[in-house]
């Protein structure tokens, strides 16, 4: 194994023992021991553990914006990019790692090396996200007069939700977060959400997650007396057609944990 090869294994491995045991927690010989190395090796490339641990979130920050670059130089519409990368940044989205990023965001109030790390991520994170806004607007797709400010909010939110969701498990659906994503992207672009549907969790007032779908076979009765009257039906004929959801084939797959988001 190179020199290079060895030092991103440990990356690799730190980063999976900050996630675990937090940033105040994790030893040297905390990754020592995932790898069935010595602490030596570890100290070898790494002098303290805060070198270890200021190396392991700037691999983690360049892994995922990587990332980005691949969702969002797709070729296709800017909404659609835009789309593809709130859902992947968002805390039930692909990336992973938001218990990361969370205890990064915590220790970088004292550590300076870590906030170095940290405000490049999220500097980079803006910029890339601005550049397709802007590129959208500027070919008609949508309208939007402030694109910077619109990435800033959007990633504000974001950034809230994932630390509300990760802090309290369970607190809020995957359906619910989805359609919340969706449609705080829909409100800085100007996009209209499709038709609220009373009652219903938090969240419910925008478009569903296309893989949760409603099974036939499984979904309850509906109680009958709550049930409407069968005048006071909808009409099927003027009832909203699509939920203009994403194309599935520019949603990105999966991916190993490596750093920024999910908690999910």
């Amino acid at each position: 194994m190179s020199v290079t090869e060895r030092r991103d294994e440990l990356l690799r491995a730190a980063v999976e023992q900050i996630e675990a045991r937090g940033v105040a927690a994790v030893r040297i010989s905390d990754v020592a021991s995932a790898l069935g190395v010595s602490n030596a090796l570890v100290l070898y490339h790494f002098s303290t553990k805060e070198q270890l641990v200021a190396a392991a979130f700037a691999h983690a920050a360049e892994a995922d914006l990587a990332q980005l670059r691949r969702v969002l130089g797709r070729r296709s519409s800017a909404v659609r990019r835009l789309r593809a990368a709130v859902r992947w940044y968002a805390p039930t989205g692909q990336a992973k790692g938001w218990r990361l990023w969370i205890e990064g965001w915590a220790a970088s109030l004292r550590d300076p090396g870590l906030r170095r790390v940290a405000t490049s991520l999220d500097q980079e994170w803006k910029a890339a996200l601005t550049r397709v806004i802007a590129e959208g607007a500027a070919a008609g797709e949508f309208r939007c007069q402030d694109p910077a400010a619109a990435a800033w909010r959007l990633t504000a939110f974001l950034d809230g939700l994932a630390v509300q969701t990760t802090a309290y498990a369970g607190s809020l659906s995957r359906t619910a977060m989805l359609r919340w994503a969706d449609a705080a992207l829909d409100r800085e672009l100007g996009l209209p959400d499709t038709d609220p549907t009373p009652g219903g969790e938090p969240g419910e007032e925008t478009r569903p997650a296309p893989e949760e779908a409603p099974d036939e076979d499984t979904d309850p009765a509906p109680d009958q007396d709550s049930a409407p009257a069968p005048e006071e039906a909808p009409d099927q004929d003027s009832a909203p057609a699509g939920s203009g959801r994403p194309d599935e084939d520019s949603w990105p797959r999966p991916e190993a944990p490596t750093g920024r988001p999910g908690a999910r």
